[in-house]
């Protein structure tokens, strides 16, 4: 949720249609989304009249998994409250915004899709509101780059040594990184989109242990290439086709 701050917001409509339109959100520290909607517009009638509604994240960088919270679109409790979520806006977007367009969506449940070829995964509200944001989230995307862009050898070179294939990989590149492992697409000889998980050998905890762990992971595989050492490892055998 952090990571992103753009999404769909869907309301229903004084007829009962559905209605979609974009949104600029920020997360207070238990995940609520927070909304800024003009009650000016023809789309706050809306709201006053049904509050079901659901926010659909937009997706950062490469990833496949979608995400959607359902729950009712709401006002802040009290005067504190609204104080609190404007300074969250304004440090997020640089923005001052008046109090009477703050609204929050009160997640009662969330619907997590890896992909459109697997099975959805509903998490209570209570669950999703107590769950701890991965310790990497604000540094992912910079190991991200830096390893497709100046470290593509050793991308290459986990998928080699680590993973169970049998095929010399065409491609690769890191698509996301979070405190238990990183995910790679591979692009195969036949012209497939391959993506694998690729597990730490222990969980991690911040970007410099992160980076520690990714770097000893290139020296053995580097050792195992060269016959160095052995493969004294389990290789990854679950991957999944993309197309």
């Amino acid at each position: 949720m952090e990571l992103s701050s753009q999404g769909t917001l869907s309301i229903l409509t004084q007829d009962g249609c559905p209605l979609g339109i974009g949104v600029r959100f920020v997360v207070d520290s238990q995940g609520i989304p927070v909304l800024c909607l003009n009650p000016l517009n023809q789309l706050a009638s809306f709201v006053s009249s049904d509050k079901r509604s659901s926010l659909h994240l937009g997706q950062s960088g490469s990833r496949t998994p979608q995400c959607t919270l359902q729950g009712l679109l709401l006002r802040p409790q009290d005067e504190f409250h609204t104080k609190k979520l404007q300074t969250l806006w304004k440090k997020k977007f640089g923005e001052e915004v008046d109090e009477g367009v703050i609204h929050i969506v009160s997640v009662d449940q969330v619907l997590h899709l890896e992909d459109f070829k697997e099975d959805c995964l509903w998490v209570t509200g209570p669950d999703y509101r107590n769950a701890v944001p991965d310790p990497l989230r604000d540094c992912a995307g910079n190991i991200v780059n830096e390893m497709n862009d100046k470290l593509m050898e050793d991308v290459l070179r986990f998928c080699d040594i680590f993973v169970d294939l049998d095929f010399q990989v065409k491609n690769a590149r890191m698509v996301w990184i979070d405190r238990l492992g990183f995910d790679v697409r591979i692009l195969t000889p036949q012209m497939d989109v391959l993506e694998v998980r690729i597990p730490f050998p222990r969980e991690v905890t911040d970007e410099k242990g992160a980076k520690s762990s990714l770097t000893c992971m290139s020296q053995l595989a580097w050792e195992v290439e060269k016959n160095y050492s052995g493969p004294e490892f389990e290789k990854v055998k679950c991957f999944k086709k993309l197309r």
